[in-house]
């Protein structure tokens, strides 16, 4: 497209704009409020899976050595940990931790068994993929030296399938949401442009071609997907950063956070931007189509 004709096509979408004065702002306010569902959405479902990354991460197999192993005992055993594929880390506690851990999280009677310590050495084992938790517990607890490895068992396995039940849902909503929006954009701009038919009946019969009368369309349903954005990126950033504030200061576990509001928040600006721009102009195009049909 030559830069003249380009300049052209954009005028002609601007003065269109100006001139369907409440045709537009009834296609703007579709977007508007479209999107301002989308971006809601998106924020609650990407900080739930957020938060479920974050509990199958804290998810760990606690392999407790056998009392009688030796130092050398438990290298061997640390080595052969490491060769399985899936873990990604092993980290060495002792049992005066593990005693000293307990005192801190149920209490000072636990000081009682400092000077005979029943607890075993424990190494902490943290997989590659959280899913693989379970298999790589079975494949430890058959080791030498081995007393047990605990990770939570069915309670664990039982949080995996909600998560993924969860991350399912949470994916076909947004894709059924994206094309609700999708059909109420298009439909009001088809609602614009038919009111417009008689404009583009006449320029197909004298003679311009399909391409020539697309593209102002085209350009104006890329305006109203701008324009029609504009409030709902106002109300997500201002709202998530409100509530990042909120949550951020009430939730005392570390391990589950909110995402971060930068640069997540940019992130979904980009995204809404990129959604009203694209739902617009291919709106303009699915309406228009029909009428060059003549």
């Amino acid at each position: 497209m030559k830069a003249r004709t380009f300049r052209r096509h954009l005028g002609e979408s601007f003065k269109s704009l100006r001139r369907n004065g409440w045709m537009t702002f009834a296609s703007a306010s579709a977007v508007t409020v479209t999107l301002l569902l989308v971006g809601v959405f998106f924020v609650i479902m990407l900080n739930m899976n957020k938060f479920a990354t974050d509990i199958e991460n804290d998810v760990e197999i606690r392999v407790h050595i056998d009392l009688t192993a030796t130092k050398e005992d438990q290298d061997l055993l640390k080595e052969q940990i490491e060769e399985i594929n899936q873990v990604e880390s092993v980290t060495f506690s002792s049992k005066e931790q593990e005693l000293e851990h307990l005192v801190q999280t149920m209490g000072n009677d636990w000081e009682l068994y400092e000077q005979e310590n029943p607890l075993h050495d424990v190494f902490v084992v943290k997989a590659k993929q959280p899913t693989d938790t379970p298999s790589i517990a079975k494949k430890i607890s058959l080791l030498d030296f081995v007393d047990s490895a605990v990770y939570g068992e069915k309670k664990v396995e039982k949080l995996f399938d909600t998560l993924k039940t969860g991350r399912n849902i949470g994916l076909v909503l947004i894709i059924g949401l994206l094309f609700t929006a999708m059909f109420l954009i298009s439909n009001t701009i088809k609602i614009t442009i038919f009111a417009r038919r008689k404009e583009i009946e006449i320029m197909k019969l004298v003679g311009a071609t399909n391409w020539f009368i697309r593209w102002p369309f085209l350009f104006e349903g890329m305006w109203l997907g701008l324009i029609g954005s504009i409030i709902p990126i106002a109300a997500v950033a201002s709202g998530y950063y409100y509530a990042y504030d909120f949550l951020a200061s009430r939730i005392p576990n570390q391990v589950i956070q909110p995402l971060a509001y930068s640069p997540f928040v940019y992130q979904i600006i980009g995204l809404l931007l990129l959604i009203g721009i694209i739902i617009g102009a291919w709106g303009s195009f699915i309406s228009v189509r029909r009428f060059l049909k003549i």
